[in-house]
């Protein structure tokens, strides 16, 4: 997978001394119609990667801005087919941003791996981050992604010790996915030192990069995440954005995303600028 969407943004982050930015939503939320939308305004923001939220009924790594997310959408009837809708229509307007689909692996397995995989493929998504299946039970899938070009983008959190970490790196790709706080996203947040830490021993272990998520809120964290990190993950504070705009009936939804995206992004590429002052 050396030329695929992933490994090009990384390589141009790395060649402009940069991380990436990596933003999340749920897809469907608020809506069917704004939503196709929002994807656009992360990338005009300045994303390099978006991460594609599935929406569950029972999302038990995350925190409440992401349950009232997938709440909405589910609630506007989004499934798994609509989602890769949305992501072939994204691709009519975008050929190079990464999508990246995050979620559960029951809508997965209802809707049959190696039938996901292809369709996936076939619709434009990059990878899969499937939080609640661990590598001793993901063979499966793996294979079906694997199968078909797609990367299976695994794990770690602060409790992932030496001798756990093998396991998760092994037959990982794409990225690596340091989990920052033990608990649910959009609670609480680690220091930049220990994040530094556990990213540097990640890294003796492994060539893949590695973003760092859960806990990112501002762009002043995500700056300080930006200059030990390969990637900086937000998304509570992006989803929680949506729903205030939402519920405030903002016609400039998209907007506002947008203009936070960049604030976001604008700290990530200046980060690690300022520590070379």
């Amino acid at each position: 997978m050396s030329a695929d969407r992933l490994s090009r943004t990384f390589a141009r982050c790395a060649a402009q001394h940069r991380a990436a930015l990596v933003t999340f939503v749920t897809a469907g939320d608020p809506d069917l119609t704004t939503s196709p939308l929002v994807l656009d305004a992360l990338v005009r923001g300045g994303a390099d990667i978006v991460e594609i939220g599935m929406p569950f009924t029972d999302p038990m790594a995350d925190g409440p801005a992401i349950q009232a997310g997938n709440i909405r959408a589910l609630g506007g009837g989004v499934t798994l087919v609509r989602l890769l809708a949305m992501v072939a229509d994204f691709r009519t307007r975008d050929a190079d941003t990464p999508l990246v689909l995050m979620g559960y692996f029951n809508p997965i397995l209802a809707y049959g791996p190696d039938k996901f995989a292809r369709d996936a493929h076939a619709a434009g998504l990059d990878g899969c981050i499937v939080v609640d299946l661990p590598p001793e039970e993901d063979a499966e899938l793996a294979t079906a992604l694997t199968g078909h070009g797609l990367h299976l983008i695994r794990l770690a959190t602060p409790t992932t010790d030496v001798r756990r970490l093998p396991a998760i790196v092994s037959g990982a790709s794409g990225f690596l996915y340091y989990v920052a706080v033990a608990g649910i996203t959009g609670a609480g947040s680690a220091t930049a030192d220990d994040i530094g830490v556990a990213v540097a021993r990640i890294k003796a272990s492994t060539d893949m990069p590695v973003a760092v998520g859960f806990g990112i809120r501002t762009p002043a964290a995500a700056a300080a995440v930006a200059r030990v990190a390969d990637a900086v993950v937000v998304g509570s504070a992006i989803v929680e954005l949506i729903g205030a705009a939402h519920t405030a009936r903002a016609n400039d939804l998209p907007g506002q995303v947008e203009t936070f995206v960049a604030s976001l992004a604008t700290a990530v590429r200046a980060a690690r600028l300022d520590d070379a002052a």
